[in-house]
Parts: structure tokens; sequence; C-alpha cells
């Protein structure tokens, strides 16, 4: 880990751009960055919860252990922070997270974090606003999964990673087929078959983990219907 300085800092969050120059005083002498290879993790599920962790560059999975198996609830882009429902819910991280490609991130002393929660009204409100947009996205993944078939979950998949995650039709898919298979709640025999299908029926082009968008009008379609 390295201490960093916030001040100068070109990756801050909107709730930090929020804190005064005392505070972010505070912020560089509470906060240190660490960097992560793909499939390190970066915090683990039933560990104590001691740290905000900001995602400054890279690609995070969140996964739990269930009583039966581990499921990847959702991908994380930067900026973003983790941990948010653990810090201020429990004392224990109720999930793990694990870096899919080369991470950054900045792991924040929890009792600073929360003084500025109390003492910054704005910092506050962005961070309130934060874990909104993650609750609403969170019950809008919990939709899908129990009302769409498994090929409209898998075109969800595939148009969240062209939409949300690179900007392209073309991207290569971070995760291998057992993570996406995981992430949408189906077998991975399940995944390799309706990407297979895709490729055949010509609305998407797969060379390995590369995909190219062909037909993006009836993904969407078949997305929406389920």
């Amino acid at each position: 880990m390295e201490r960093t300085i916030c001040k100068f800092c070109n990756l801050k969050s909107v709730a930090a751009q929020k804190l005064n120059e005392e505070e972010i005083t505070l912020l560089e002498n509470n906060c240190a960055e660490a960097h992560f290879k793909a499939g390190d993790i970066i915090i683990k599920q039933d560990a104590l919860s001691t740290n905000v962790v900001y995602v400054k560059s890279g690609l995070v999975k969140i996964h739990i252990k269930g009583p039966i198996k581990e499921r990847i609830m959702k991908i994380i882009k930067p900026p973003a922070y983790l941990c948010l429902p653990s810090t201020f819910g429990d004392k224990i991280n109720h999930f793990s997270a694990t870096a899919i490609e080369e991470t950054t991130v900045c792991f924040i002393d929890v009792t600073v974090f929360k003084q500025f929660i109390y003492e910054n009204g704005e910092f506050a409100f962005q961070i309130i606003l934060d874990m909104s947009k993650g609750e609403l996205q969170n019950f809008h993944n919990c939709l899908n999964n129990s009302q769409k078939q498994n090929i409209g979950r898998v075109a969800d998949a595939i148009l969240f990673f062209a939409n949300e995650i690179y900007n392209s039709n073309t991207f290569t898919l971070p995760i291998p087929r057992q993570d996406l298979a995981d992430l949408t709640g189906i077998t991975r025999e399940s995944a390799s078959r309706i990407l297979t299908d895709f490729h055949n029926e010509k609305i998407i082009q797969m060379d390995n983990r590369k995909i190219t968008i062909v037909n993006e009008k009836l993904l969407h379609q078949i997305s929406e219907r389920g």
C-alpha cells in the first residue's frame, strides 16, 4: 500500500469533491492506495469491515457465498465505493470483492469516513445518492432474474458489458463463462449454449472472449421479451 495525495487526485469521487481543505488533509492521513491484479481478493466475506474501499480504476466483481454455492451479484466499474452496506449496517463484510482486471483502490478508515457523513451534508448527500442508485439497480436485477428466461438474462449481460462497462459494441468479456453463468443465475452449460446460438444466428460474433454485437436491435428485443 502507498499513501495518496488526495488534494491532487484526478479520480476523486463526486462526494470527495465536496470536502473542504481540512477534510481533504484528514482523508490523506487516513487513506492508502493499493493495486490488485486480476483474481486478487480486495475484501473478503465475513472479515471485519474496518475500511471503506473506493475503486479508482479497473473492474471488480461482488460475490457472496450462499448455503449451496457462490453467486456473483454485480460487476462494479469505477468510480465506486465498496463496503458501504457493511459499513453502515454491520461490522462484518457480507460479500467479497475480487479484481477481474488490474484494479487500483483506496482504503479509507471507516471512522474518518463516518465523520465526513456526520459533519458534511453535501458529502453525505452524494453517498446517499450512490447507495440509492445501487439499491435501485439491485431491484431491477432481482426482477430480471426472477422473470426472464435464460436467453434474456444472457442478452442483458452482453448489453450490460457493451453499454455500461465498455461503451462499445466490441469488447473482450472480462470474466470466464462460469462467472457469466453465476452472474446471470444459470448453469455454465446454458450460458455457453446461448452464446453459441447467438453467434450462429449472427446476433453476435464471438472469437474466444472477444464479442462483437452484430444485431443490436434483435439483442435488445431478446432482452426485453426475456
